[in-house]
């Protein structure tokens, strides 16, 4: 394996054990995950572009949205956020959601890393299409939503 799809295994697996033992308890969880995020951008974006946009991940919904529920519950008044469109001024209307951009990356790299020791190639495929397919977009605005967090001392 090449140092870059090295990397992106590790930042994976550490992601994922960062959603796995999420801690509503741990007052530094959202400061980690501020952290690993730009970590994780710099490493697909090291694996380069998808050769082709094709993508294997067929996600459990079920699980899925268990997942989601708990980081939202978890993240409390700090999960929404203004999406660029969004223009009524009350709370009810934010549409961007943290643990949904959270969920939908963890989904993605899990199943990239349960296809590793099978087919790393289709693993690293799988997270180079995805990326741009999808949950690219989800980890953009992840970042900006835990930057405007940090800035506001609330993480």
């Amino acid at each position: 394996m090449s140092p870059a799809s090295v990397e992106m295994e590790s930042v994976a697996r550490d992601y994922c054990n960062l959603i796995e033992t999420a801690d509503p308890t741990d007052g530094c969880w959202l400061e980690r995950m501020a952290s690993i995020l730009p970590r994780l951008h710099a490493a697909v974006a090291a694996l380069g572009d998808a050769s082709v946009m094709d993508h294997s991940m067929s996600p459990d919904l079920d699980a899925r949205f268990e997942l989601f529920a708990e980081l939202r519950e978890m993240l409390g008044n700090r999960d929404g956020y203004w999406m660029q469109f969004d223009v009524a001024q009350d709370g009810q209307s934010m549409s961007g959601s943290l643990a949904d951009d959270l969920t939908d990356i963890y989904c993605e790299l899990k199943h990239g890393l349960k296809l590793l020791a099978q087919e790393p190639n289709r693993a690293l495929e799988d997270w180079r299409s995805g990326y741009h397919l999808h949950w690219g977009q989800h980890l953009l605005d992840a970042e900006r939503h835990l930057y405007e967090l940090k800035s506001r001392n609330q993480l």
